[in-house]
């Protein structure tokens, strides 16, 4: 197994993306024949009622986690909610499932959508350096 520092999480949803700020978090390789991972939030207390709905539903759902590094690339999973388990004014979330398919690089991608999408050449540097930050949900992811 090994094991990681999560520096951001968020919850795709139909809306686009909800980020969660993190107290801290964890992901969890289990380096098994299933490619299972594990990802534990520890996150502000009123965020409960969203994983809990999740969890007595089941869903299962695509979120993005910044792992070690701040510049990293989101690392999208499929996940279900396993656990939520309250502690003091926080709560811890565990989440199950599997890395997706690692997509392309980001850059190239972020940059062939605004091409795309017919940014003037005089915004492009702009829309591209803050697509970076930001990490916008691409059409293809």
């Amino acid at each position: 197994m090994k094991t990681f520092k999560m520096l951001s999480f968020d919850l795709v949803t139909k809306d686009g993306m909800q980020a969660f700020p993190l107290v801290d978090g964890i992901i969890i390789n289990q380096e098994n024949s299933h490619q299972s991972w594990i990802l534990e939030l520890f996150i502000d207390r009123q965020y409960r009622p969203i994983f809990d709905e999740l969890l007595v539903n089941g869903t299962v759902v695509n979120v993005r986690a910044v792992i070690s590094f701040p510049d990293n690339e989101p690392a999208p999973f499929r996940v279900v909610v396993h656990t939520v388990q309250e502690i003091g004014e926080h709560i811890s979330v565990l989440l199950k499932g599997t890395l997706k398919i690692k997509r392309s690089k980001y850059a190239e991608q972020l940059l062939a959508d605004l091409l795309t999408e017919g940014v003037a050449q005089v915004d492009l540097l702009d829309r591209f350096s803050k697509g970076m930050k930001e990490r916008p949900k691409l059409k293809n992811d």
